[in-house]
């Protein structure tokens, strides 16, 4: 078939980026151009190989991570198309990934779309994002029972902040920063700050940016320190 849809995957879960090979490979309409572990690896082939769509996941192990080498790509590349995927259930990505002129946003583990639908809704010139926050158990509760300012505080406290250092980097009191994190527990059923932020990072409920740029920094203090 003439014409197919130049696709390009990174992922560096070996099973997440088989499971979207085998997705481009069994639909007539795409040619997967190559699967690749770091966001690095595709930057660099999309600079020298034409590519209509790239598949990139948010959270990487090795290198700068997804969102921020879809930043980087849109503004040599605005052509190119990309959806950006995650296990992780952290909504804040989303508008991250809008302001970079990312179409598209995939949940692999709870979008009830499937991806084949998402790359031909994107390739047909439609931005698709998620209408509702994931569905994650979280204790006795969901996601969605907790308030964006509950979240917010959560995040602060998988990075481990005292309740002072949430508190100045929120702009709120430490009082407000208490109340908040009573609610949550009250709410999951969880004992302490401990548990929730143990919880919180397991689920991947929500992703403190520190741990989203974490091996680039690690990359980069290697490179400093041969």
């Amino acid at each position: 078939m003439q014409n197919r849809i130049r696709v390009v995957v990174a992922d560096d879960q070996n099973i997440s980026r088989g499971f979207f090979e085998m997705y481009v490979r069994a639909a007539p309409r795409y040619e997967l151009l190559a699967g690749l572990r770091t966001a690095e690896e595709a930057a660099r082939f999309v600079d020298e190989h034409e590519t209509d769509l790239l598949i990139l996941d948010v959270m990487m192990q090795f290198g700068i991570d997804g969102l921020s080498a879809a930043g980087l790509i849109k503004q040599k590349h605005p052509g190119l198309r990309i959806i950006l995927t995650t296990s992780a259930s952290e909504t804040s990505w989303e508008g991250k990934a809008k302001a970079l002129g990312v179409e598209s946003f995939w949940y692999k583990e709870y979008d009830d779309h499937s991806l084949l639908d998402i790359m031909d809704r994107t390739m047909a010139g439609e931005s698709v994002y998620p209408g509702d926050s994931p569905r994650v158990p979280f204790g006795r509760a969901e996601r969605g029972d907790l308030t964006e300012r509950e979240l917010e505080v959560l995040r602060e406290l998988t990075a481990s902040l005292t309740n002072d250092e949430i508190a100045e980097k929120l702009h709120i009191s430490v009082n407000t920063v208490k109340r908040h994190l009573q609610n949550i527990m009250e709410k999951t059923g969880f004992e302490n700050r401990l548990e929730l932020a143990m919880n919180a990072r397991l689920l991947g409920l929500v992703v403190h940016d520190r741990d989203r740029l974490e091996s680039q920094h690690n990359e980069q203090k290697g490179g400093e320190h041969p």
